[in-house]
């Protein structure tokens, strides 16, 4: 075994939130260093890889699931303006780094394509217009636009209208300022920066165990994937963004604060066409409503994707189960994260999710012909030789003690740190990559309090809006919208 080295910082996991967090740190601390380890032989290639996800930059724009329809027909926007103050934080940041040259072409990463939401029947169109009503006076929302008209939503989705039966109601809203992200091409671009200043990126490197030493600093302990050598890396912090691998080394930490969790992993599939004549009559991101029972990660979606400068489309996702937590994990990964104390909770999960249960073993069991059907209820245009089926990310939801249940299943993502904030881990899925950049200035305020006050001005810098609420001023969210555009290359 070799000599342990001793670092400032361990980031383990490859992904968007390990980059996010490195170039934070990098900017704030620069003299401290920093070494990441992925198990894989390149970066974003779990999560994070654009076929691996819809590249949708959650803002709620489109996400039906966001602002769910209460008994009395009502809606709540404040989640939905939540979600989309994320995002917005994590486009400034996008856009600061562009500026410094961190980051370059942005077009790499990021596109301009509408966000719509199509629905059928009576009471989803009535739905859709409350909703609608609750947005449009929103300064995160300007100039979403609603309509029943099948003319005016053709002008917006051709694919959409083509061929549709007449008779059932429908409706659309779209906001046109919506965009596509390619996380994975974003990664790859952080990483290199990273390493141009000196941090060190070490692919197909597994992490077998992490263990607190007596000062409180920690042994990451290192396999080798090439030569299968071992080897210990001491380091004052650690943050685990190994996606689904991040509860398993959680656990093997001792760390009190993850006693309790469990992880539901969540599989997924997409059809995807390359026909130009195809891609080309859709432009937008298109959200339905998820089936009854159906978890929010499995709203069915009609999306143009740009990857590597090609454009394709997407639908789905098709929902399944494996007991997977990673895409290249091992099938025993679920049980093997089974303990005494978060055994309870998992069955509190299951006793009280049996929709889900029923909805996953109908999407495992559709055929090809079942997937289709769900397409061309989208798509009505659809045809079997166009669509290809690609498989998905793997998705572990959270599952963690709850009082009045037992436990409950969140479809949303927990930052788990010490007591000491030594060490931090991110568990959970969507909305996840589109709000790395608030969800890593979080585990920086958990983690450095002592330095966090002095980081302040510089965080300031980066994000214009970091303290503040872009909601509360339509003139500061104009602002930062139009620049962030500007720089980005996303003007309409």
């Amino acid at each position: 075994m070799s000599n342990t080295k001793t670092v400032d910082v361990v980031l383990i996991g490859a992904g968007i939130m390990s980059a996010t967090l490195g170039t934070l740190l990098q900017r704030l601390q620069p003299e401290w260093t920093i070494r990441v380890y992925e198990k894989l032989a390149d970066v974003a290639r779990e999560s994070s890889n654009a076929w691996n996800n819809a590249g949708t930059g959650h803002a709620a724009l489109c996400e039906l699931n966001y602002m769910p329809e209460g008994a009395d027909g009502s809606v709540d926007p404040a989640k939905a303006v939540s979600i989309n103050e994320q995002f917005q934080v994590s486009r400034q940041l996008w856009a600061s780094l562009v500026e410094e040259g961190i980051v370059s072409e942005p077009d790499t990463f990021i596109n301009p394509v509408p966000h719509m939401t199509f629905v059928q029947g009576e009471a989803n169109v009535s739905y859709l217009k409350t909703r609608f009503e609750a947005l449009k006076n929103l300064p995160l929302f300007a100039g979403i636009e609603y309509s029943e008209d099948p003319w005016v939503i053709a002008e917006w989705a051709p694919l959409l209208i083509d061929q549709r039966k007449k008779g059932t109601p429908i409706a659309a809203t779209r906001i046109p300022a919506g965009t596509d992200v390619d996380f994975g091409a974003l990664t790859h671009q952080m990483f290199e920066s990273m390493t141009r200043t000196g941090a060190s990126v070490e692919t197909e490197h597994t992490v077998r165990k992490l263990r607190r030493r007596s000062d409180g600093t920690w042994d990451v302990h290192l396999l080798s994937e090439v030569g299968r050598t071992k080897s210990i890396v001491n380091a004052k912090f650690v943050f685990v963004g190994a996606g689904g691998g991040a509860l398993p080394l959680l656990q093997s930490s001792g760390i009190p604060e993850i006693r309790g969790f469990g992880g539901f992993p969540i599989s997924g599939q997409f059809m995807r066409c390359d026909n130009p004549e195809i891609v080309a009559q859709h432009q937008a991101k298109v959200y339905g409503k998820a089936a009854v029972g159906a978890p929010p990660m499995s709203v069915p979606h009609l999306d143009t994707r740009v990857v590597d400068g090609n454009t394709s489309l997407l639908f789905g996702p098709y929902a399944g189960f494996s007991p997977k937590f990673l895409k290249k994990g091992s099938w025993f990964d679920l049980p093997r994260s089974v303990r005494i104390h978060n055994l309870w909770p998992m069955l509190a999960v299951a006793r009280d999710n049996f929709s889900l249960v029923r909805y996953l073993i109908s999407e495992v069991l559709a055929g090809r012909r079942k997937k289709m059907r769900a397409l061309r209820e989208f798509m009505p245009t659809a045809r079997d030789r166009d669509w290809y089926l690609i498989t998905a990310g793997q998705r572990v939801q959270v599952m963690k003690k709850d009082p009045k249940h037992g436990g409950v299943l969140q479809m949303g993502t927990e930052v788990v740190t010490s007591a000491d904030g030594s060490i931090a881990g991110l568990l959970g899925a969507s909305p996840g990559a589109s709000t790395a950049a608030p969800i890593m200035l979080e585990v920086l305020e958990r983690c450095f309090p002592q330095q966090f006050e002095g980081w302040r001005p510089q965080l300031t810098r980066m994000i214009p809006s970091f303290g503040t609420k872009l909601s509360d001023s339509p003139d500061k969210t104009a602002e930062s919208l139009a620049r962030t555009a500007a720089v980005l290359g996303i003007n309409e």
